[in-house]
């Protein structure tokens, strides 16, 4: 695969010297046939044509990197591991017309790489808006807005970044990235895992309805079954519109691998019928890469770093490529200090940074919530679908193993490295467990509010996939109105959930406090849903603690 690297000269007084375009990664061979399902409809033969958008994401205060898919011919559709090689050129300017250029480049897309490209764009200026587009053939994909991070040692005064997580496409409409895309103040948007699920059609979380059918229609096992997934969810228009709004910064969790994923194997795969866990994660991971605009890194996972200037740096988790399993029953296990979510590496490479960090502000992109949480009280009919959601034995194991509440000695060791080194201000982000929290991170939960809290945590609701209320099937806010004030009783660190809405969160932070805007929407099977804002709950800095505040930012 070769690339050539065209940078204009003197186009403006900014433009960089040198340009560097980076392809994607070559993919291993693929047996798979045409999957055209996974595409729109299309009048006739022409090619090549954009019909999965273009994305950006990873801002740094010198560059971005863009995304897009090609399809050079109708028959190479994501998976089919057919198609020529197309060069595909890229621009980025300083204005929406594209008459202010300040680089270009070309690469090409091969079907090594599912033609996805990817273009690594270095030299531009800090904290500035950017438009960008892809040619091929004569043909134009959309032009796409982005935005590079302040410079790192800028004094910002404020970011303002979206936060989704939990996808289902079968479970309804993305209506959640389309109210984000309506917005004009997004520095970025984070997505904190399971931008895809793997399960076939109807087997997972659509309360009993299908509203649109997964392609493939069965389980994800291979690499073209990964990138066919892939494929069909960057057709959503309200997804491409997102990505054609602002950069994102993404993580993966356990779906985009298998459910409860985690470093041997997962609750939803079975060794030797569905092939080896060694060959699907592999898969997995490729096809992430190959059609996420996020940069592979550490050990080509997804934990890295960003900064965004003195006011705040984000790190990235990944919690699923090192974890010991999960324990499954009984309380025994989860203090084993043999076992591990982050693995030793990883754990020293946060703690290290939240250390060293010189920013107002230490964000923490988590997959999956780092509070402690007993279910207490709660009553037989609510107990069992609380289990479903948080993966939890029906017999009512007081905490979820698949959590940090699985593996005890790994937050011990952090909220204590926390309190020690008298770190303030980290704030974790969390998706996974299709409900909205506000939390205080405690040290020692048992003792709190006695004990002191080391961090807090903002956790966002999914965007379709079911909460509560849909596992009951009942009438959105009933079980909340239930279930949640029993959760807060045992769980005094807790300042608010709602186990019963979707929609997302708009994160705000200045040097005085960070908040977070949570919206939920009116319909998730609707795709011309509403949104509307519910709460917002906010730490103001130095003080370790949630508290409400009662307007959006």
């Amino acid at each position: 695969m070769t690339s050539r690297d065209r940078a204009s000269q003197g186009l403006h007084p900014l433009a960089p010297r040198r340009r560097t375009v980076v392809k994607a990664a070559a993919a291993t061979a693929v047996l798979a046939g045409p999957l055209a399902a996974a595409l729109p409809a299309r009048a006739a033969d022409e090619a090549p044509a954009f019909l999965h958008g273009v994305a950006s994401g990873d801002p740094l205060p010198d560059g971005i990197l863009l995304w897009t898919r090609v399809t050079p011919t109708a028959a190479a559709t994501p998976g089919s591991g057919t198609g020529p090689d197309t060069e595909v050129e890229w621009v980025i300017a300083l204005d929406k017309a594209l008459t202010t250029v300040v680089a270009k480049g070309s690469v090409t897309a091969t079907a090594a790489s599912d033609h996805t490209v990817k273009a690594d764009v270095r030299g531009l200026q800090p904290a500035t808006d950017y438009w960008f587009r892809f040619s091929a053939g004569g043909t134009d994909s959309p032009v796409a807005r982005t935005r590079t991070a302040p410079a790192v040692d800028a004094a910002v005064p404020g970011l303002r970044f979206g936060v989704v997580s939990c996808a289902n496409w079968e479970a309804g409409y993305f209506s959640a990235y389309r109210h984000l895309a309506a917005r004009s103040d997004l520095d970025a948007w984070l997505h904190l895992g399971d931008y895809i699920y793997e399960y076939g059609t109807g087997q997972y979380g659509t309360r009993d309805t299908v509203v649109r059918p997964h392609a493939p229609a069965h389980e994800i096992l291979t690499l073209a079954d990964y990138r066919t997934r892939h494929g069909r969810y960057k057709t959503d228009p309200d997804l491409q519109a997102l990505h054609h709004k602002a950069p994102v910064v993404a993580i993966w969790d356990d779906h985009e691998f298998a459910n409860d994923a985690w470093s041997g194997g997962a609750e939803n795969h079975t060794e030797g019928a569905e092939g080896t866990w060694t060959a699907r994660q592999a898969a997995a991971r490729q096809a992430y890469f190959e059609w996420m605009p996020v940069r592979p890194a550490i050990a080509g996972t997804t934990y890295r770093r960003l900064r965004f200037g003195k006011l705040a740096d984000l790190s990235l988790l990944d919690l699923r490529s090192f974890r010991s399993q999960q324990v499954k029953t009984g309380n025994g296990g989860v203090d084993d200090p043999d076992r591990t979510l982050t693995g030793r590496a990883q754990l020293n490479w946060l703690k290290a940074g939240l250390q060293s960090s010189d920013t107002t502000w230490r964000l923490v992109g988590n997959s999956v919530m780092i509070s402690p949480f007993a279910i207490g009280s709660l009553t037989a009919d609510l107990l069992k679908p609380l289990a479903e959601l948080l993966g939890l034995p029906k017999e009512g194991l007081a905490l979820n193993t698949d959590q940090w509440d699985g593996y005890t000695d790994d937050r011990r060791e952090l909220l204590a490295h926390l309190r020690a080194h008298a770190i303030r201000n980290t704030v974790f982000l969390t998706g996974d467990i299709h409900m909205a929290w506000a939390n205080d991170v405690p040290v020692d939960a048992g003792t709190y509010p006695l004990s002191a809290s080391a961090a807090t945590e903002f956790v966002v609701t999914s965007v379709t996939s079911d909460n509560l209320d849909d596992l009951v099937k009942v009438p959105e806010g009933t079980v909340s109105a239930v279930a949640a004030p029993l959760i807060r009783a045992a769980n005094r660190h807790v300042h608010w959930v709602d186990t019963d809405r979707h929609g997302y969160g708009v994160l705000d932070i200045t040097a005085a406090r960070a908040q977070m805007d949570y919206y939920v929407l009116s319909d998730r099977t609707r795709p011309d849903a509403t949104s509307s804002w519910a709460r917002s709950y906010r730490t103001r800095s130095g003080t370790q603690k949630v508290e409400r505040t009662y307007d959006p930012v």
